[in-house]
């Protein structure tokens, strides 16, 4: 159902305000807290304070020097002397390093906690004001949430995006691998087909039997990888082409203002 031809769009398009964006209220409660940051931070800075301080009693402040025996030391200034010691020369790493990953805990968790910036809300001004893009849309069929879809003038149409091309580890017609941050391999569905299922998912969800209107509904991938093309259920395009492709798709005559609307509120009633 998606379109072999690409129009681009009118620079008149360009100027409005935008597109109406509406965010899963489920993915907001999922980000990490503004106290967990502050925590993972402040904790961080006091370990590797608490580090420099201990490197300076140990090399500069001579710290270490009361500990010397002089004479004929005994058992307890031997043993006091060997902790002193194995404290000095492990400590300030120790706390050293886990200041440091908790300080990078803190700024891996400012990046989970802002808000994840999809295809089409990210070129909101070039795609108008007479298209709504919700983001993580769960499905009552508990198939897991969409990351997004555009209702407009042509219906609905379920947008996804392609791995990074350097993480694809390969690409099979039905699964994919692809190797995640912590560097394990992870068995993913092959986008493409994803989208197209995702799409007729929303199809059934949104066209109910005693419905008087078959919304229809089309399915893209966005990315940029040369190893992959477009299938007949689903358009591949450039992150730059979302406007453009949602433009090229063509009217549906029977989706008037109300049933837009309707539309718009069953989905929203998902978020």
């Amino acid at each position: 159902m998606c379109p072999h031809r690409v129009i681009p769009v009118p620079e008149g398009a360009r100027e409005h305000a935008g597109m109406q964006v509406l965010t899963s209220t489920h993915a907001k409660a999922g980000r990490p807290s503004r106290i967990a940051i502050a925590t993972a931070g402040g904790l961080g800075v006091a370990l590797v304070v608490t580090s420099a301080a201990l490197l300076y009693l140990v090399f500069v402040a001579n710290f270490l020097d009361r500990f010397m025996p002089t004479g004929r030391p005994t058992t307890f200034e031997l043993v006091s002397g060997a902790l002193a010691w194995t404290f000095a020369l492990t400590a300030p790493a120790g706390f050293g390093l886990v200041g440091l990953a908790r300080i990078a805990t803190a700024f891996d968790r400012i990046r989970a906690r802002r808000p994840r910036i999809t295809p089409a809300v990210r070129l909101r001004r070039a795609i108008g004001d007479d298209h709504v893009v919700a983001t993580g849309v769960r499905l009552p069929d508990g198939a897991g949430a969409l990351p997004e879809i555009v209702v407009g003038p042509f219906g609905a149409a379920i947008i996804e995006e392609l791995p990074p091309v350097g993480a694809v580890m390969s690409r099979g017609v039905r699964s994919w691998e692809v190797r995640v941050g912590n560097g394990y391999i992870r068995t993913i569905a092959n986008p493409l087909e994803r989208a197209a299922h995702d799409a007729e998912r929303v199809r059934r969800w949104l066209n109910p039997d005693d419905s008087d209107m078959v919304l229809k509904v089309y399915a893209a991938v966005v990315g940029t990888d040369p190893n992959v093309q477009r299938s007949p259920s689903c358009a591949l395009i450039a992150p730059s082409q979302v406007a453009e492709w949602l433009a090229s798709l063509p009217p549906q005559k029977s989706l008037d203002k109300g049933r837009t609307d309707r539309v718009v509120k069953q989905i929203r009633s998902a978020l």
